[in-house]
């Protein structure tokens, strides 16, 4: 019998739960994907977690050094608990370490899922050769986590990182975490689509009607990624605007931590290098001199896979 040791690597999503066996070389062995049952509750989303570490590990458990969990929301490590996850109803505060050692018997691992990538890419991807940087991914929400010596920062509480909440217009609209004028209100992936669909109704000749067959339900960052590259000026303005703030509030951020690099991952990020480019120039137009010649942004590595393999290395190097 192989000698080998595994991890689970669990990143929880509202839709589906992407549950992989990964190696200590971050190799996944084995993956699935199955519906989280957010509307159900906690005790279905628990139910489904079990089921799905069942499928990929054929309850060969004795390999297993131990479970890993990305999950959005309020996450306290040294705990274990999920408090008030996004699109995750009737949540509260739930010990999901706790509720998922109960089932398996092995050391259980619970973070914050932008944590979780930042600890991806730096293990396994493009943070690998670095001792400091900025992760950012963006998605539904705009999620942050900072690596400082090699090291995830997570705070006094656990909560260090939420960059999607910083106000970049203090008159700005509404965010779900009850502020105004958030990053996450402006370029997180409901807003954005929801502010862009308004503005074609007054763009009748962007390239973006005729990819969506003029119904603007089917309007994704993918779709205005392939406008831009058509030569869509409308879709170019929407990728530099994103951009642009992005850069103000990550300006702020490099000012006050000295940390020059900045890792972009997520859906959004699929923008492209128009995206990457304007980020880094607006950064450097607000950073303090010292800094501007020192900013990188950069793609991250590991793309679908960041919150599967970030969560097998909580595991494996205890980050």
């Amino acid at each position: 019998m192989s000698k080998k040791k595994y991890a689970v690597g669990i990143d929880l999503g509202g839709t589906s739960i992407k549950i992989g066996l990964v190696d200590l070389k971050g190799k996944i062995i084995k993956k699935v994907s199955i519906d989280s049952c957010a509307s159900k509750g906690p005790d279905a989303v628990i139910e489904q977690i079990v089921k799905g570490i069942r499928l990929i590990t054929n309850k060969k458990y004795d390999k297993i050094l131990g479970i890993g969990i990305g999950a959005p929301g309020a996450v306290k490590f040294k705990r274990g608990t999920v408090e008030n996850p996004p699109n995750f109803p009737n949540w509260g505060k739930v010990h999901l370490g706790k509720a998922i050692k109960e089932k398996f018997d092995c050391n259980v691992y619970v973070e914050n899922d932008a944590n979780t990538a930042a600890i991806g890419e730096l293990i396994y991807g493009a943070g690998n050769e670095l001792e400091n940087f900025i992760m950012i991914t963006l998605g539904t929400g705009v999620g942050g986590g900072i690596i400082i010596n090699k090291k995830i920062y997570r705070g006094e509480t656990g909560g260090a990182g939420e960059i999607g909440h910083v106000t970049i217009d203090y008159d700005g609209p509404q965010c779900k975490c009850g502020s105004f004028g958030c990053i996450e209100s402006f370029i997180g992936n409901n807003y954005l689509i929801g502010r862009v669909k308004k503005q074609l109704q007054e763009k009748r000749d962007s390239q973006l009607n005729k990819l969506t067959s003029n119904d603007l339900n089917l309007l994704s960052p993918q779709l205005i990624h392939q406008a831009a590259q058509d030569g869509d000026d409308f879709a170019k303005s929407i990728i530099v605007d994103c951009g642009l703030k992005l850069g103000y509030v990550l300006a702020s951020i490099v000012n006050v931590l000295d940390i020059s690099t900045i890792i972009i991952g997520g859906g959004v990020a699929g923008f492209g290098q128009l995206l990457f480019d304007t980020v880094k120039l607006s950064i450097k137009e607000r950073v303090i001199k010292p800094f501007k010649d020192q900013i990188v942004v950069k793609p991250a590595k590991l793309k679908n896979n960041a919150g599967v393999k970030g969560a097998s290395a909580l595991v494996f190097y205890k980050s």
